[in-house]
């Protein structure tokens, strides 16, 4: 019984390590997924309704499994032999088996192994790297009727991108000029900026020109592949000229009342 035992866990262990050959698996080009800390990435399976056993690695360390049911589906701490490294931040898509990773970290990157053991078997390989964040998840300050431009950090875009305001379709490419829309081109979309969005063709980007105090929100990149998904947030605070007059006095009266106590306290020894 012991070397029976022993032996299973020496396959699960090389299942996850893809060292068996003899030509039982069929494995697809590594894909590489660069992300931004904090950002939200899904990895897909190009799979509809799995009735089939799909298997989750993280560095060889079994993060979530799906195996035809709903109630059979596990993730991070809920599988056998899994860590906490995760903590509540994976989701797992019953239909298609694609496995989402919210608010991802440094520590995130590694190779994502999935395992989808059907006739014949197959494994897909993810090579995530997670980036530090720089004006990615940022608050944008712009003043009132100024243009500011959202960067994407993609070149020649062969994906559908889309944009969102305040959870509204704002702008969408599809990798082809003619299938570019902008505001209220889009479906569902509002009068909101009325002709004052312009997306770039090669990148993505988006430009908001003549912007207003009612521009401020929250702006929402999707980048949608046949591997992976990715989300971009970029928050825009729009002021008014008298704004930033108070903003910028209300600034320097905290930095010479902090100055003054600080001189204060040293000079009575404090």
């Amino acid at each position: 019984k012991n070397f029976l035992f022993s032996m299973m866990i020496l396959f699960l262990s090389l299942l996850c390590q893809n060292i068996i050959a003899f030509g039982v698996f069929s494995t697809d080009q590594k894909k590489t997924v660069p992300v931004k800390e904090r950002e939200t990435v899904t990895l897909c399976t190009g799979v509809v309704n799995p009735d089939d056993l799909m298997i989750w690695c993280f560095n060889d360390i079994l993060i979530a499994e799906i195996n035809g049911h709903p109630t059979k589906n596990c993730t991070d701490v809920q599988c056998k032999d899994s860590d906490e490294r995760f903590r509540d931040r994976l989701k797992l898509d019953n239909q298609t088996g694609s496995l989402t990773i919210t608010n991802i970290t440094i520590t995130d990157s590694g190779l994502y192994k999935l395992q989808i053991n059907s006739s014949p078997s197959s494994e897909k390989i993810f090579n995530v790297t997670v980036h530090e964040k720089s004006h990615f998840n940022r608050t944008v300050p712009v003043k009132e009727r100024e243009t500011v431009t959202l960067c994407t950090g993609v070149v020649n875009p062969d994906d559908l991108m889309m944009w969102w305001f305040n959870d509204i379709l704002i702008a969408e490419i599809n990798g082809h000029p003619t299938k570019i829309c902008t505001d209220v081109q889009c479906k569902d979309s509002d009068e909101r900026f009325r002709d004052r969005l312009k997306l770039d063709n090669q990148t993505g980007s988006l430009t908001i020109t003549n912007t207003r105090t009612t521009d401020t929100g929250l702006y929402k990149l999707e980048i949608n592949s046949s591997s992976c998904s990715i989300i971009r947030n970029f928050r825009i605070a729009v002021f008014g000229e008298y704004e930033l007059v108070i903003q910028w006095l209300s600034s320097y009266f905290y930095w010479s009342f902090q100055l003054i106590s600080g001189i204060v306290c040293v000079w009575t020894r404090c």
